[in-house]
């Protein structure tokens, strides 16, 4: 049994809009608790597509984080 080593996250390879799971493994919680996090105003989601996918703007989740963007 070979297990994959998991691949490390780098902040620069995200996309600017992330999806729920994305969002839920960066910050290791459950995409449940993302969902609730949106509900509440928390972190905010932007509803796509006719199937009202959400979608997580990278610097809301980095502003969660307590982290900022560089900006140059």
């Amino acid at each position: 049994m070979d297990e994959k080593p998991k691949k490390r996250v780098r902040l620069e390879d995200l996309p600017d809009l992330l999806t729920v799971r994305e969002v839920s493994e960066l910050l290791r919680v459950s995409p449940l608790t993302i969902k609730r996090w949106g509900k509440r105003g928390k972190l905010p989601a932007i509803r796509i597509n006719s199937r009202g996918d959400r979608r997580y703007k990278k610097e809301a989740v980095l502003w969660l984080l307590g982290m900022q963007e560089k900006t140059e």
